[in-house]
């Protein structure tokens, strides 16, 4: 089972993500954790992706599906995976239907108003990449998970969560369009807690393996 998350900056990805892989044993393939390691190893690509990152600017197409065809070719994903963070445009969306087979797509939709709530207040765990919200934190600075400090992204401030926003309308947004076609668009919505989404989710995921 090939599956893909879509969902605007804040939308809650990166959590779904963590419970799918949990419950249904598929690798969690994010293009941000790869490029954040590349980042954090200053790898010349790693340079390259984080100054696009850094402007709240989406990394080239190209650099993008190098990665992405590279990772999913590798041994853990031969029974299937899921692709978070990719892809972002038509483009790598076209160049991804030459290298996989997508069995269904999960769009997680949210109000934008509450997007920069939601990131702003965001932690992340350095070392195995949770994400959590100050809200619910209650004072912790660890992740409740592997025990790892949590940090927040340089990403995650008002402008650059702004810029992101506009750049998920004009280029991610008409994805909706071009996987509702191809009969994969599964649309969730982000309105309550993480779990109560995940419940949507897993639904749909079970009837999918019937």
């Amino acid at each position: 089972m090939n599956i893909i998350l879509l969902g605007a900056p804040g939308a809650g990805k990166g959590t779904q993500a963590t419970k799918i892989s949990d419950g249904y044993g598929l690798p969690h393939i994010s293009t941000g954790d790869i490029f954040r390691e590349n980042i954090k190893n200053q790898t010349p690509i790693g340079v390259l992706a984080k100054s696009f990152i850094d402007k709240g600017q989406l990394v080239p197409d190209e650099v993008t599906c190098k990665i992405v065809e590279e990772r999913i070719a590798r041994e853990d994903c031969k029974n299937g995976y899921m692709l978070d963070g990719f892809p972002r445009t038509i483009a790598q969306a076209e160049a991804l239907d030459k290298i996989a087979n997508i069995d269904l797509v999960i769009n997680i939709q949210v109000d934008f108003g509450d997007v920069m709530e939601r990131l702003c207040g965001r932690r992340v765990c350095k070392d195995c990449g949770e994400s959590y919200h100050v809200s619910r934190l209650n004072g912790a600075t660890t992740c409740s998970r592997c025990g790892g400090e949590l940090y927040q992204r340089k990403d995650d401030n008002p402008e650059t969560v702004q810029s992101r926003l506009e750049v998920y309308s004009a280029q991610t947004e008409p994805l909706i369009a071009y996987y509702t076609k191809k009969g994969l668009l599964f649309n969730v919505v982000s309105d309550s807690t993480p779990e109560a989404t995940y419940e949507k989710v897993s639904a749909k995921l079970d009837a999918l393996l019937k």
